[in-house]
């Protein structure tokens, strides 16, 4: 395999993948480049909306496909926004737009701002693969009081983890692909495809 399709049409997610996909001579293509349409996520966890995803692209693509379904928790909110994390603040939401309304929703609240980014990933070999590889893992912190930081998307810059001082979004690239819960499911995902010889 030396090339899958991206279920996705995040640049910042494409960015991560094809760094880390790149060191095993893969090369990650988004799914815009087949014109593959965004899939209505219907389902009601990270898991099913992250299997919608990859089907749809392995179908219209004929490639292996890769998608990642992955989101913000927050305690006081009962986890949202979660699997509505990219649409929080509406279907045409820009990133700014969300942390902006969860900032909002948690201004009364000085303490307990605890939080968790989630990730699913699901490899599936073709469209009608039986049993696709499915990673989670999952990056604990809580949420700051103000944006900080240029490097990273989405909520990143108001996510602190645990163990820093600083944003999600003040790390650098290689520290956050360490740290974070996509970088661990990552891992995860490419220890899975080399025991099963799908990567070399």
């Amino acid at each position: 395999m030396d090339k899958f399709v991206l279920a996705s049409g995040n640049k910042g997610k494409l960015k991560e993948f094809s760094e880390i996909f790149a060191q095993y001579g893969v090369e990650v293509l988004p799914q815009s480049q087949f014109n593959v349409e965004e899939v209505p996520e219907t389902g009601t966890t990270f898991v099913e909306n992250a299997i919608i995803k990859a089907r749809h692209a392995a179908e219209v693509t004929g490639l292996a496909a890769i998608a990642d379904d992955s989101g913000l928790e927050v305690d006081l909110l009962d986890g949202q926004p979660g699997i509505y994390s990219a649409r929080y603040a509406g279907e045409e939401a820009s990133a700014t737009d969300n942390y902006e309304k969860l900032l909002e929703a948690l201004k009364e609240n000085q303490e307990g701002r605890t939080a968790r980014f989630q990730c699913i990933l699901v490899y599936m070999r073709h469209a009608k693969d039986p049993t696709p590889i499915i990673c989670q893992a999952s990056w604990e912190g809580r949420i700051g009081f103000e944006v900080k930081g240029a490097n990273g998307h989405g909520y990143d810059p108001i996510f602190i983890p645990n163990e820093q001082q600083c944003t999600a979004a003040e790390l650098s690239s290689d520290e956050k692909n360490r740290l974070s819960h996509r970088g661990k499911a990552m891992s995860k995902l490419i220890d899975a495809m080399q025991k099963q010889g799908i990567l070399i």
